[in-house]
């Protein structure tokens, strides 16, 4: 396994966001990794990078208590079919192992979508390496990356 979490640090430098990547225990659960990282699970935020038609990808920033609302998603970014891609996709589409993934360093800028529910908090979520979390504050991270910001999930 590559550690590309430089790449992630190097690209947060670029924008002027202020990160912190750490090493992280391994967590069986959701739950567990937030006691472990000191927060609460919705403070934990899943990067997914979702697929479109053809060579289109997005990234969802999903607060960790919820699930993407496909419907919701599709509506805010204006096509009628979006998915999770396979594993070899989804690294083309970022350079990113699933589990590590960021908008931060990927190897394409792809639109971000960020969960309305984001805002005003600190953050936790990938680092672009296994065993590592990256924090940061939500509304810079998503000012820096010109997020679109919405309510896109449904709780779990």
């Amino acid at each position: 396994m590559t550690d590309r979490s430089d790449r992630v640090r190097a690209a947060a430098e670029s924008l002027g966001l202020d990160v912190r990547i750490e090493q992280t225990p391994r967590a069986a659960s959701l739950e567990e990794a937030a006691r472990l990282r000191g927060v609460t699970p919705a403070d934990i935020v899943k990067s997914l990078v979702v697929k479109g038609k053809g060579d289109a990808y997005y990234f969802a920033l999903v607060p960790g208590d919820r699930s993407i609302s496909w419907s919701k998603l599709r509506a805010v970014v204006g096509v009628n079919r979006l998915r999770l891609p396979e594993s070899d996709l989804a690294f083309d589409a970022t350079g990113f192992e699933r589990g590590t993934i960021v908008p931060l360093g990927s190897t394409t800028a792809w639109p971000v979508y960020a969960d309305e529910r984001m805002r005003g908090k600190h953050v936790s979520m990938g680092s672009g390496a296994h065993g590592k979390a990256l924090y940061v504050d939500a509304d810079a991270l998503i000012d820096a990356l010109e997020a679109t910001i919405a309510d896109i999930t449904d709780p779990i």
